[in-house]
């Protein structure tokens, strides 16, 4: 072999071993080039993949493996929690199950009153469901008897410190409270307390508490299904956006044009990381503050000076207090946020009283609706007279004809809530007067022609006698005690000087609520004050007033009544087992207003109503009402048991003045009054007149005690059998 080619070799072997590195060097970025162009090719056949394959089938390629992408869901589905006395949250929460059903959502309605919460609330941790709360507040405050467990059990628990801060965390929840604002101190109190007690509890608020308002005047949309209505559409959109992984909405504070509400879970946050805890983590910044009340946290130690020396196991709580402080001073500035949004909407322009869902349910009950704020029925004691089978009670203790009575109001709104409201508080309510305002002239014309129209549908009814339609299409009397509380009516005067004007006559009844407007009211026929009770806390649960100051309002109502010299009368509605074992308290109420009258009836039942809790074991006998009319006027020596109209379960107390001789007075010479109040009118209010100047001669088939029972024997229905029973005795 040739030496020279074996030198060569060897040298070439030395220079690529001193050379190595640029060889490595040179493989790697050859390498590297290679898989960079295999990354780019398997780069473009994923994207002609994604447009040629449909979205719904579209796959993921791995390892030679085919496996279908699977979908993470965010909301599994929506549970409806209501807490209804009336329905009203129960038709609301129907109302929201079909919006949530019409997204492809499975929803579920749970009433309150057959839910365990100590066995089921806490799988709401890990459910994905979405809860909604509508809950009603009932009377002074307190949650109704469905919810009433559901909201003892989670207060308890939020002020338990047991369950802990966490132990409904992943829980989320909306609620929907339902009130009414003319109650000022307990408007909505039980959705304000199932919201704060449920984030007391760690659950994770998805949007702001609603508030539904019955008083229109109040209500931010008009009426409470407005209210609803406005909530429903945002807790919708809400829904939609949870669906689709969005965290929280959108505050409108984005950088850079790009929304952080907008990102999925799965793109938020990298595989492995907590992603259910972090979707449902609890961000007491983000989330709208509440805290406990402050009296829970007072103390003096509540201020201790950072300053001063500190305990090192006294620090989580002063950190926790300054937490808690901090939680409190937001939730104030959301509250005056919240009043400073209730003056402006009082600013604005006045609403109508009657909203189109009121004047649906009161035209089913057969009101005419006049204008905006008043009604007018036919009682059925005028469809009575006018096929002469007799009057009510007012006949018989006053001389009223029925067939030509009017029963109208110039205002719906009341400022009770009566357990024994015979309309089932369907009509408004309302400590003032806030709405729409119609002219006296328009109402009364509008209520004399809805009045009439109504007569002439009893025009040839097999019965209807002649004469008396023909008076009937006359208008002589007007009670004023169709429902609500016509003194309210600002120009409440002007009406019945118009009433007098056209010679009809006037009986106004008022709910002792308003002792200035009674002070203020000129001349009426007859004016009424209902006294439902004798003590304050038992008036509280029969009349269950809207007014703070409700039993100094009675008492100053009773008052001016004595001031009045027109007749006037105490009206009392006996309860069995509410107000019937009241009588000392009675006398000296009676002694305080000096009514002329005192009328005396059982309560009757109007049948079942959700709004209250009557039923016919709370109707006395008509011998208990006689009973407790005896012992009454054993109580008070001025006054004596004068009539009784057995068919309405009633009583007349009157003065011993009405006695002249051995014969009552107790009717009303009509035509004397309006000669009377015209007097006073031309006089400017000058001339005044007294009860006893147009009191007429009650007859004896009238009289307590008598076989007619109050009957008016001219009347065929009361042709009959007298009772052997003898009740005249005490």
């Amino acid at each position: 072999l040739d030496p020279s080619l074996d030198m060569w070799d060897f040298s070439s072997l030395i220079s690529l071993w001193i050379n190595r590195f640029y060889i490595y060097l040179g493989f790697a970025f050859g390498f590297s080039l290679w898989i960079c162009f295999q990354i780019v090719i398997r780069k473009q056949n994923k994207n002609s993949q994604e447009k040629t394959v449909p979205k719904a089938s579209r796959d993921l390629m791995t390892n030679g493996y085919i496996s279908l992408q699977k979908k993470e869901v965010f909301v599994s589905g929506v549970k409806i929690f209501y807490g209804s006395q009336t329905g009203t949250a129960k038709g609301f929460a129907t109302v929201l199950a079909e919006a949530v059903s019409s997204l492809g959502l499975p929803v579920a309605l749970i009433n309150l009153k057959e839910y365990d919460p100590d066995d089921h609330l806490v799988e709401e941790v890990t459910s994905k469901n979405v809860s909604a709360f509508l809950v009603a507040t009932y009377t002074d405050g307190r949650p109704t008897e469905s919810a009433e467990w559901f909201c003892r059990w989670l207060e308890e628990a939020a002020n338990d410190f047991r369950f802990g801060k966490t132990y409904l965390k992943g829980v989320r929840y909306a609620v929907f409270g339902l009130g009414n604002s003319a109650y000022v101190s307990h408007f909505n109190k039980v959705g304000k307390d199932v919201d704060k007690w449920l984030w007391m509890l760690g659950a994770h608020r998805v949007m702001s508490r609603g508030e539904g308002d019955c008083n229109v005047v109040k209500s931010k949309h008009g009426s409470i299904e407005a209210d609803f209505t406005a909530w429903k559409a945002r807790f919708i959109s809400r829904l939609q956006a949870l669906c689709k992984g969005e965290r929280k909405p959108c505050g409108g504070n984005c950088k850079k044009g790009k929304c952080e509400s907008n990102q999925h879970g799965s793109e938020a946050m990298e595989p492995g990381s907590h992603a259910q805890e972090g979707f449902h983590q609890r961000d007491a910044e983000q989330e709208e503050p509440f805290g406990s009340t402050s009296e829970e946290e007072s103390g003096t130690e509540d201020h201790q000076s950072l300053k001063s020396v500190i305990d090192v196991e006294d620090l989580g709580k002063i950190m926790d207090r300054m937490k808690k402080e901090k939680r409190e001073k937001e939730w104030q500035e959301g509250e005056t946020s919240l009043i400073r949004s209730t003056v402006k909407n009082e600013a604005s322009e006045r609403r109508a009283m009657i909203t189109p869902a009121l004047r649906e349910a009161l035209t089913k009950q057969g009101y005419q609706l006049i204008g905006s704020h008043s009604g007018v029925k036919l009682c059925r004691w005028t469809k009575s007279m006018l096929r002469g089978r007799g009057g009510c009670y007012k006949h018989t203790f006053y001389g009223i004809e029925s067939h030509r009575c009017m029963e109208t109001t110039p205002s719906l709104a009341c400022a009770n809530k009566c357990v024994f409201c015979w309309r089932h508080h369907t009509n408004p309510v309302g400590t003032e007067w806030r709405w729409k305002m119609d002219q006296p002239e328009m109402i009364l014309k509008e209520a004399i022609e809805n009045h009439q129209n109504m007569m002439k549908q009893f025009r040839g009814v097999p019965g209807v006698r002649e004469e008396r339609f023909e008076e009937g299409m006359t208008v002589k009397h007007c009670a004023l005690s169709l429902v609500g509380e016509p003194i309210m009516y600002p120009e409440i005067n002007r009406f019945l000087k118009l009433l007098h004007e056209r010679k009809i006559s006037s009986f106004l009844v008022t709910n002792a609520q308003f002792p200035a407007e009674i002070r203020n009211l000129k001349p009426v026929t007859q004016l009424y004050v209902s006294v439902d009770a004798s003590t304050k806390e038992s008036l509280k649960k029969i009349d269950r007033p809207l007014f703070k100051d409700f039993w100094q309002r009675f008492l100053d109502s009773l008052k001016a009544l004595a001031a009045k010299q027109q007749r006037t009368v105490y009206r009392l509605t006996l309860v069995k087992a509410w107000n019937v074992d009241e009588l000392q308290a009675y006398a000296k109420l009676v002694s305080l207003g000096n009514p002329d009258f005192i009328e005396v009836k059982g309560v009757t039942y109007c049948g079942e109503s959700s709004a209250s809790s009557l039923t016919m074991a709370n109707v006395p006998w008509h011998e208990e009402v006689v009973r407790f009319v005896c012992e009454l006027v054993d109580l008070i020596p001025d006054y004596e048991i004068a009539c009784e109209h057995e068919h309405s379960n009633c009583l007349l107390i009157a003065h011993k003045k009405f006695k002249i001789g051995r014969e009552w007075w107790t009717w009303i010479d009509y035509s004397r009054f309006q000669e009377l109040i015209q007097e006073y009118e031309d006089s400017g209010g000058s001339r005044t007149f007294s009860a006893k100047d147009y009191m007429a001669r009650t007859p004896h088939w009238a009289l307590f005690g008598a076989s007619e029972r109050g009957f008016d024997p001219k009347d065929t229905r009361y042709q009959r059998k007298n009772k052997s029973k003898d009740i005249s005795g005490c």
